[in-house]
């Protein structure tokens, strides 16, 4: 499947954010560590939460679809603690269950995960976090495996800020016996996110969303519904498609405060940033101004809004520099962005000079990963003529209806598979 779109359109209405892709992830995970009926809603229906839905059905756990947002989870039927199967090497945080079975059963063999393509992401410190707790932890055959007689407390410092190894720690943590401290944690949402759902099932963990998280174990969780917080990444990307496009677009269903960082970039290029108690509204009516960027952990500008970013400063007035800090090969899509008529020079792999052109113009692009195919799309609804965005099972990952909340902004893009329904979309366009 493909996308095709003419751009040269100013995006403009309203737009409703679903729920947290990275936080949904974690929150599934954690509903197999009890035994009672967990209810998890505002789930989005990605091809990520979807394939781990199918991970945790093919280790026993029960899983019924209530609707296309709402799932119910009982783990009292998992009957193995190895998974290996292909769902889970296609995802990465499919290694939070293992901290999720750890937790629980006090052993877990996890098939090393996949995901995309951005960089190194090693597991190192979720294995030095779960030898902490006094499990065994390590890399065999492929698998990540961990085990443990008597999982207990311990007093853990990460060598660097990792969403994954905070989670994958906290989850196991909470089914531990005594206290455990995690310091130099991740302060993402999701983090805090997965922290208060483990703690309406009865765990006791404080200071998530601070970089300290003291964790006391219980001896068992119980049952929960729970909704999923909205998400930020995909909020952000529609308010960089109002700078794109020049246009006026009010992102719904959100936290405000998770998008701080955003904003004042927003703000900084010469958007008018409006926030309101559960929206934000983005109006662009020039093009964008030249800014700087750099990458960093929450509360700092977001690794996964880099791409989107660097398109709107692709066509900025003035040169722009973007540091990318967390994910090394965070820049692979830029060579499909000059495609485009953009023109940025990647520097040692970590940051690219972006000087500023007039208009970007259609051209055929391939997306490299989740992020990267999204930028490229917010490019193609900004460039003059029309895009093609092929390899888009990699936005499917992480993005729910994406052309069609697109669409429902005025773009003119629809999802096709081959090269006569592009044809037929150009001939429908006027």
């Amino acid at each position: 499947m493909q996308y095709v779109m003419k751009g040269g359109i100013p995006l403009t209405g309203e737009v409703t954010i679903g729920g947290a892709k990275n936080a949904a992830l974690g929150l599934l995970c954690a509903a197999i560590m009890t035994d009672d009926t967990v209810i998890i809603d505002n789930l989005p229906d990605v091809r990520d939460t979807n394939m781990l839905l199918e991970a945790l059905c093919e280790i026993g756990a029960y899983v019924r679809r209530l609707n296309r947002h709402s799932v119910e989870i009982c783990g009292k039927t998992v009957r193995t603690v190895r998974a290996d199967s292909d769902n889970i090497r296609k995802i990465r945080a499919s290694y939070y269950l293992m901290g999720a079975l750890l937790g629980k059963y006090k052993k877990a063999e996890i098939a090393l995960p996949g995901g995309c393509n951005i960089g190194s992401r090693p597991i190192d410190q979720h294995l030095k976090g779960f030898r902490a707790l006094n499990a065994s932890a390590d890399i065999e055959f492929g698998m990540a495996v961990a085990s443990s007689d008597h999982l207990t407390g311990g007093h853990i410092y990460l060598d660097v800020v990792s969403v994954g190894a905070t989670i994958n720690i906290m989850l196991a943590a909470a089914l531990a016996d005594g206290s455990t401290i995690l310091e130099n944690a991740a302060k993402e949402p999701h983090v805090v996110d997965v922290a208060n759902m483990l703690n309406s099932m009865g765990a006791n963990i404080k200071g998530a969303g601070t970089d300290i998280i003291r964790i006391k174990g219980v001896p068992r969780l119980h049952g929960t519904e729970y909704s999923v917080i909205p998400d930020q990444i995909e909020a952000g990307t529609f308010m960089l498609a109002a700078a794109v496009t020049q246009g006026d677009v009010t992102v719904k269903n959100v936290i405000p405060k998770h998008l701080e960082a955003i904003s004042s970039k927003l703000m900084e290029i010469g958007c008018k940033v409006i926030e309101y108690d559960d929206a934000v509204r983005v109006i662009c009516d020039h093009r964008p101004n030249h800014t700087d960027v750099k990458t960093l952990p929450y509360p700092g500008f977001p690794t996964d809004m880099q791409p989107q970013m660097t398109v709107a400063l692709s066509i900025a007035e003035g040169t722009s520099i973007v540091t990318e800090s967390v994910f090394e090969s965070r820049f692979r899509y830029v060579n499909e962005l000059t495609r485009m008529g953009a023109t940025i020079k990647v520097v040692e792999g970590s940051a690219a000079v972006i000087k500023g052109v007039n208009r970007l113009t259609g051209a055929e692009v391939a997306a490299p990963d989740l992020r990267a195919g999204a930028a490229l799309v917010l490019a193609g609804l900004g460039a003059e003529g029309y895009t093609v965005v092929t390899q888009i099972e990699f936005i499917q990952r992480g993005y729910e209806g994406f052309a069609e909340k697109l669409a429902g902004l005025g773009a003119q893009i629809s999802m096709v598979e081959d090269d006569k329904e592009i044809m037929k979309f150009k001939l429908q366009v006027v």
